[in-house]
């Protein structure tokens, strides 16, 4: 066992499927210095089930927040240097973390690592598109398009956290698409271009079929990290090239279908960033 990885899990309602994520991670060839599972306001047999059939690991509570929340409740409870997270839904390869950190201890400047992914919708295998490569280094405008890294490959340092801050818990997704904006503009990522994951897709309550129109998200992403000071000049050129195009698109989509939330917001951006070409 490396005394260093501590596991997140966050979990709202999905006794249904968690078995298979905790299975995996108890699976894995390199043991976790700590495994938190975050159950978030749960109203199902989650707790039950955790607390009969996984005595070893450790489970934190709170009210319904999201999944942000959760997730920085137990970054902030953990003890180990590094991080890795894990989507309920989701499941590790049994060489994952030993696979990341053989990587890691091989290329010690990199503070950040991911993996490619296996993707299975309504169980099926799901082919990724060009869009969804995967990249390494500073892959900083890689992510502006869309999220091309998924919390369940991630292992993080902590210190990264202690640098861009934790995950925006006023975002309802995107929340990652916004951390790693956060985390490329600063940081080079170490790519393992294997599998290392299997991600689920398809089921009632993944949260990217519950907001239908995940551009707004990503705006307010773009957003917030065009008003730090830490983007070099051409990232922030990049950055406001994208974020013009989603506005455009959201604009578009909202007069077809005579939704008016966040309109004006996205004028007044719009307007300020065009006033600034």
């Amino acid at each position: 066992m490396i005394p260093g990885i501590s596991v997140i899990i966050p979990n709202h309602n999905r006794a249904h499927i968690i078995a298979r994520a905790l299975d995996s991670v108890l699976s894995q060839s390199l043991p976790a210095m700590e495994i938190i599972v975050v159950d978030d306001g749960s109203t199902d047999r989650s707790r039950q089930l955790l607390k009969t059939h996984y005595a070893q690991i450790r489970v934190l509570t709170q009210e319904h927040k999201g999944v942000s929340a959760a997730r920085n409740l137990g970054i902030r409870a953990s003890r180990g240097d590094w991080i890795a997270l894990l989507d309920s839904d989701d499941k590790w390869l049994p060489e994952k973390l030993a696979l990341q950190y053989e990587a890691l201890m091989d290329n010690r400047h990199y503070r950040v690592v991911h993996s490619n992914e296996q993707w299975i919708r309504n169980g099926q295998p799901l082919k990724q598109l060009k869009k969804h490569r995967k990249y390494g280094g500073w892959i900083f405008q890689h992510c502006l398009p869309l999220c091309v890294m998924s919390p369940s490959s991630i292992m993080i340092h902590r210190e990264v956290f202690n640098d861009v801050g934790l995950f925006n818990e006023n975002l309802p997704v995107c929340e990652d698409y916004d951390m790693w904006l956060r985390i490329c503009c600063r940081y080079p990522v170490l790519f393992i271009d294997q599998a290392l994951i299997v991600k689920y897709g398809g089921h009632d309550d993944q949260l990217s079929r519950q907001y239908q129109r995940m551009d707004r998200f990503r705006i307010q992403a773009m957003a917030n990290i065009l008003g730090s000071e830490n983007l070099k000049e051409d990232d922030r050129r990049a950055t406001i090239t994208m974020l013009m195009k989603k506005i455009s698109i959201y604009l578009k989509c909202a007069e077809k279908h005579g939704n008016n939330q966040f309109v004006a917001e996205c004028e007044s951006l719009q307007k300020h960033y065009l006033a600034r070409q």
